[in-house]
């Protein structure tokens, strides 16, 4: 005979004491669906359950294979539902019984399409290269895979920097020479120009962790750019949730440089003021716990004299909020926009397309790494037009697959807004020339695309506008994450064709500013 230690038994007891469970929860929920199947409505309870935390997506914005497989697991385990061998059931810890699950899993699964329809574009993109000039890098190391975390250009000195997920920082001339600057702690996925007594500074923001989890490694620090060698970086603040970008004004108005910091987190996250006090010394203070923080945008928004924020979270309860100053060293939060958890919001900036004095939004929407690795008609590029009292209206859409970040511009020295766009998850397989969109203003709410043909160059993850060769006109700036694996690519079935190893490119403008 052979002996089975105690460790097993209380294994084997365990697992058995699971599996009765299980059963029990299974027929439980079948008996009561079975019995009366118009007890619950599956929609109402969506409704009830989902929106507190976020606005409501419905069935129709991903495919039933996602919704089964991985968006509705995913939105059980937030509700506190137990999952066991393929089965989904409540316990006493749980929001909402096991019944109530089941009709609305079966509401999302039995509207949802069995695949989404992805727009055509009304008019053909043009093929061409709308009048920028290619610049490539002088010399690429052939043993270093590029993996651009940022791009950005310094508007005092127009002076191009680049950051990667190596941690290192360099600096790059007109013509694509680089030099190495510093190295960080972590990769740098954020920076602003700053100009002091003592130099050009940049305020450095530095994830710490580039990985979906939630720790708290990341860091703000300030480095010297003025100095041939910089000296090691004075560190605001650390123990930040996965930050990407920071933001510095006088908020108080004590005389101090404070900062403002989103915390993109994984799913615990927050937007954090950092105060300045005498002597070199923060005090960090949370403004709103929320996963997602992707991009600030700074600027007195009510015409009071003090600054305020506004910042766009990417994840969980989406949307655009303005934080007013309230003069008293806090914030006031006001929702702008709101979008569904699965819209995949990328970036936002604040242009005045009209001409009105007003302010509107040119919104992306594209993220598409995390339960619904699917193309989306609803990605791509929005114009929310601002109609008064911060109240705003959609009044453009463009689709492009996996739309990461727009900018606009007048590139073409007519006098209006053109947009440059780029899209990290875009349809590689069939259409990889989605990766970069030029839409020129034809008249008001109306562009033409071109698909300037730099796919093969890189997969454009980053993008900063600003003027490199100091010309008067505004360059673009493309930053390469050549990465397609570890969940990075949704596609299967095709092999990538763009350059592994350019960390950037430049869209040289040729129009000179009259």
């Amino acid at each position: 005979m052979f002996k089975i230690s105690k460790s097993t038994i209380v294994k084997l007891c365990v697992l058995a004491g699971m599996f009765a469970v299980a059963a029990i929860a299974f027929e439980s929920c079948h008996t009561n669906t079975t019995t009366n199947p118009q007890v619950f409505d599956g929609q109402q309870l969506a409704t009830k359950y989902c929106t507190s935390c976020h606005m409501l997506a419905q069935p129709n914005m991903a495919d039933k294979k996602s919704w089964e497989k991985s968006i509705l697991p995913a939105m059980a385990k937030q509700l506190g539902l137990q999952q066991y061998m393929g089965q989904i059931f409540a316990d006493q810890h749980s929001a909402l019984s096991s019944a109530e699950w089941q009709a609305i899993a079966k509401w999302y699964v039995s509207k949802a399409p069995d695949s989404l329809i992805i727009p055509k574009p009304a008019v053909a993109p043009l093929r061409d290269w709308a009048g920028f000039t290619l610049v490539q890098p002088k010399k690429v190391s052939k043993e270093m895979t590029a993996m651009t975390t940022m791009v950005s250009v310094s508007p005092d000195d127009h002076q191009l920097y680049t950051a990667d997920a190596t941690n290192n920082l360099y600096k790059w001339t007109p013509d694509g020479r680089s030099k190495l600057v510093y190295t960080f702690d972590s990769p740098v996925t954020g920076v602003e120009f700053v100009k002091r007594p003592e130099g050009n500074i940049g305020v450095f923001t530095t994830i710490g962790n580039m990985m979906p989890v939630d720790e708290l490694k990341g860091r703000i620090q300030e480095l010297n750019l003025s100095e041939g060698k910089p000296q090691p970086p004075l560190v605001i603040t650390d123990s930040l949730p996965r930050p990407v970008q920071t933001v510095t004004a006088d908020f108080n108005k004590d005389g101090l440089t404070d900062y403002v910091v989103c915390g993109f987190g994984h799913d615990r996250g927050g937007l954090y003021y950092v105060q300045q006090l005498p002597g070199k010394k923060y005090k960090k203070q949370l403004m709103l716990g929320l996963p997602g923080g992707t991009q600030l945008i700074k600027g007195d928004f009510n015409n009071d004299g003090w600054t305020d924020i506004m910042c766009l979270f990417a994840q969980n309860d989406e949307g655009i909020r303005m934080f007013l100053n309230n003069k008293k060293g806090g914030f006031d939060v006001k929702t702008l926009l709101r979008f569904p958890p699965i819209n995949g919001s990328s970036s936002f900036q604040l242009v005045d397309f009209n001409h009105d004095g007003k302010l509107d939004i040119l919104y992306t929407s594209g993220d598409n790494s995390d339960y619904s690795k699917v193309l989306k008609p609803y990605h791509g590029v929005y114009i929310f037009t601002n109609l008064g009292n911060w109240k705003f209206k959609q009044t453009y859409f463009y689709h492009i697959d996996g739309c990461t970040k727009a900018m606009a511009a007048d590139f073409d020295g007519d006098g209006d807004l053109d947009i440059a766009a780029i899209g990290f998850f875009s349809d590689f397989k069939y259409h990889p020339e989605e990766g970069f969109t030029y839409l020129e203003q034809a008249g008001l709410n109306n562009f033409t695309a071109h698909q300037v043909p730099v796919e093969k160059y890189g997969r454009w993850i980053s993008m900063d506008v600003n003027d490199v060769d100091g010309n008067g006109s505004p360059d673009i700036i493309l930053g390469n994450f050549s990465i397609g694996q570890r969940g990075l690519l949704n596609q299967k079935g095709f092999k990538p064709q763009w350059d592994n190893f350019e960390p950037i490119i430049i869209l040289k403008n040729n129009i000179k500013k009259h």
